[in-house]
């Protein structure tokens, strides 16, 4: 399980153009540009370019004019009605993003069609005789867009590559990855870059740096993790003062400005995590040699050093460039096991490490509450991890829990990346920060009359609402049978966190400053800040330096909230396969779940493993059901038998779709 440095907002993933554009304001008739977001039904939403906060609009099945996913249009704006989203018609694409197509070739006599894996894909590919390049029927196949056709024609494209049958172990996941246009593979100039750099520390890193390498150092992450970008440090003063250690791994000590390996990393934005691989935004060599902290080793790092008073405030902060050695590498597991179980075997092996651990769950505490009190926003959504067989198949599905180290962890990272921002907007220097906009006031109204409607009591003091009301209404349902529906619900009426050169603050975590310092080996944001901090410490930060960066950081913010979004998809649309693969091997076995969705189409049911299924309306014979949206509830016209958000249900796993990646329950 990832270090939970940051949460996620907005289910829609939203995303910006690549060029920005003058903001416009939405009015009857008028004419903007943006990005259209595909919907797999068939309608969409286009992201106007320019200001984010300017609202979705809202583009009909039938007035897309054909427009694909991720496309740059031109929409007019309709006149809007009442109090309704607003709509638009899309009157002219102006770049096509997607240009080539992953899916299965379905072979005819003479011609052949490429069905997307991409749901968000509505028309087949055509695909001629003579551009077949040797596929046959089943394959798995890369296919070039040659023409994107109308509403009454397919597109037309040619076979560039054959993936492999669907039954070869991997090929699933690879295909996701690949349609999501996700780079796979570095080339030879990026490979031989990686192998020169250097395998161990020498001395000539050493200058300038502080030396740390008696410092008590540990790294703390899942126990499967290679690429340890993190390692941290305690230690206690007599006047109950706590110094609080962040080291960083030095990444720009290896991939300097752009290199190959730089521009690469710059392209893929981040590394996804999938259920059977992890696709590095570096290579292996170094995010698992070199850069990542493993024990033992001497690592060049960036080091935060954080005075914490005994109430868990910081008082003082030094940000240098160091040389450590971590001494153990322990795993979430372990940590819980010695702190919350005190497992003797456990505790007796890292003895030498335990009174550090114990003082660290002690500061996390500390550093937690004042967090709450400040109304930081905690969605504790159920996550599990898919369990994969040596053929790629799913055997089980195990909860993952926060605990104290993962909570620990997340404290001590979300600490160092509040502080490294504060000092940066104090030195004005241009920066990368991270940034989470208040909610939409007309989302959060309604959600806000559905949940007071459920018993929740939310004192809304002023006309926007506060991190630490919606906070408030968290506590109001936790342990209850809707908190997990109700969050989700609160989720959604919020804007998604992104990059900015600004910094406006981030609403969810009730911070003022805050950006991504800690995890430069698999986010760009932070190797490329970490530039800037290594520049202004050495006193380089010249006017030609700080024009440099007012250059790039707007387009670097850009591209690291779209490859953010993209890998998000990504992470989340394989772990969904798998999840529709393990209960395909349950069809006819009966689950008890809770009522995790509402709509008019029927019932979404979430299983204790966190599968979810739809339960099809019309598939619910026990009566006619009306569904009331704003009570998120099916209603029964005749028996009046009401489902609602949070209702515990009995399903019988009726069908599976590994294609649409579904699984349909019926009610027992």
């Amino acid at each position: 399980m990832r270090k939970k440095k940051d949460f996620k907002m907005n289910s829609k993933g939203k995303t910006g153009s690549k060029k920005a554009h003058r903001p416009h304001k939405e009015k009857k008739g008028q004419v903007i540009t943006g990005i259209f977001q595909a919907n797999r039904k068939g309608f969409g939403f286009v992201t106007p370019d320019g200001e984010e906060d300017v609202p979705d609009i809202f583009i009909g099945e039938d007035e897309t004019l054909g427009a694909w996913n991720h496309d740059h249009v031109q929409v007019e704006i309709l006149p809007q009605k009442g109090s309704r989203k607003k709509e638009g018609v899309v009157k002219k694409i102006l770049k096509r993003e997607i240009r080539e197509v992953v899916g299965t070739f379905e072979l005819s006599k003479n011609y052949g069609f490429v069905v997307p894996d991409n749901q968000k894909l509505q028309q087949d590919i055509f695909i001629g005789r003579d551009n077949m390049a040797g596929a046959k029927g089943g394959d798995v196949v890369v296919a070039e867009i040659l023409e994107y056709g109308t509403k009454h024609q397919s597109p037309t494209g040619k076979i560039t590559e054959v993936i492999g049958s669907r039954d070869q172990v991997g090929v699933d996941i690879f295909a996701i990855a690949r349609s999501m246009d996700i780079p796979m593979e570095f080339t030879v100039r990026q490979m031989n870059q990686a192998e020169r750099c250097q395998k161990s520390v020498i001395s000539n890193d050493f200058q300038g740096r502080e030396d740390l390498r008696d410092w008590q150092l540990v790294t703390i992450d899942g126990p499967d993790a290679k690429d340890l970008d993190d390692a941290v440090s305690l230690t206690q003063g007599e006047d109950g003062t706590y110094l609080l250690g962040v080291h960083i791994a030095d990444v720009t000590n290896y991939v300097q400005e752009s290199s190959a390996l730089d521009h690469e990393a710059l392209k893929r934005g981040t590394s996804v995590y999938l259920a059977d691989r992890v696709i590095p935004m570096l290579p292996f060599q170094l995010s698992n040699g070199i850069c990542s902290l493993n024990a033992g080793e001497d690592r060049l790092a960036l080091t935060v050093l954080m005075t914490f008073n005994p109430k868990g405030k910081i008082i003082d902060h030094r940000i240098c460039e160091s040389v450590i050695r971590v001494g153990e590498r322990l795993s979430y597991p372990d940590v819980r096991a010695m702190l919350e179980e005190g497992d003797k075997e456990l505790c007796d092996r890292y003895r030498d490490y335990l009174p550090m651990l114990k003082r660290m769950q002690m500061l996390s505490n500390l550093i937690r509450a004042r967090r709450e009190r400040r109304g930081a926003i905690d969605f504790d959504f159920p996550e599990a991890k898919v369990v994969l067989d040596d053929k790629g198949i799913p055997t089980a599905i195990v909860p993952q829990e926060a605990n104290c180290a993962t909570r620990m962890i997340e404290d001590f990272m979300l600490s160092a990346n509040e502080t490294v921002a504060e000092e940066f907007v104090k030195r004005k220097i241009p920066f990368v920060y991270r940034v989470h906009g208040d909610p939409d006031p007309d989302k959060v109204e309604q959600v806000l009359e559905f949940v007071s409607k459920q018993g929740v009591k939310i004192e809304k003091r002023h006309q926007k609402i506060t991190p630490k009301e919606i906070q408030q209404a968290l506590k109001a349902v936790k342990g209850q049978p809707e908190e997990a529906e109700i969050s989700r619900i609160i989720l959604r009426s919020m804007q998604q966190a992104k990059y900015s050169t600004d910094c406006t603050g981030h609403f969810g975590l009730a911070a003022k400053y805050y950006c991504h310092f800690t995890s430069p080996i698999r986010r760009y944001p932070d190797l490329q800040i970490h530039r800037i901090i290594h520049e202004t410490l050495r006193g380089r930060m010249k006017a030609d330096r700080i024009r440099h960066y007012k250059e790039i950081l707007g387009d670097v913010c850009t591209q690291a909230s779209l490859t953010e979004r993209r890998a998000d998809e990504c992470e989340r649309e394989t772990t969904k396969l798998k999840k529709v693969q393990y209960m395909s091997a349950h069809i006819g076995e009966v689950f008890e779940g809770l009522v995790s969705g509402v709509t008019g189409w029927g019932l979404y049911v979430e299983l204790s493993n966190t599968c979810e299924g739809l339960v099809p309306i019309v598939n619910m014979n026990e009566d006619y059901f009306l569904y009331d949206e704003a009570n998120y509830a099916l209603v029964g016209r005749l028996g009046k038998k009401t489902y609602r958000l949070g209702d515990r249900v009995k399903v019988k796993v009726a069908a599976t779709d590994l294609m649409a990646r579904t699984i349909d329950f019926d009610l027992v």
